[in-house]
């Protein structure tokens, strides 16, 4: 997810697509440890989704 789309989503969307990309990250993780990913940047991408949903989130409880 784009940084903008990201601001655009309520508190509790944030949290709920947070959940889901990490248990997406989990799962891509496991798959690879099993066999190679077919495309292996996947992982970069869902973690820096897990890190930029995180990090709204805590610039939003700062404020």
């Amino acid at each position: 997810m784009k940084q903008s789309e990201i601001k655009e989503l309520s508190t509790a969307e944030l949290q709920e697509k947070l959940s889901e990309t990490k248990k997406s990250y989990t799962d891509l993780k496991l798959a690879h440890a099993i066999s190679p990913l077919e495309n292996p940047i996947q992982l970069r991408t869902v973690r820096r989704s897990v890190a930029r949903l995180a990090t709204e989130l805590t610039k939003r409880e700062v404020q």
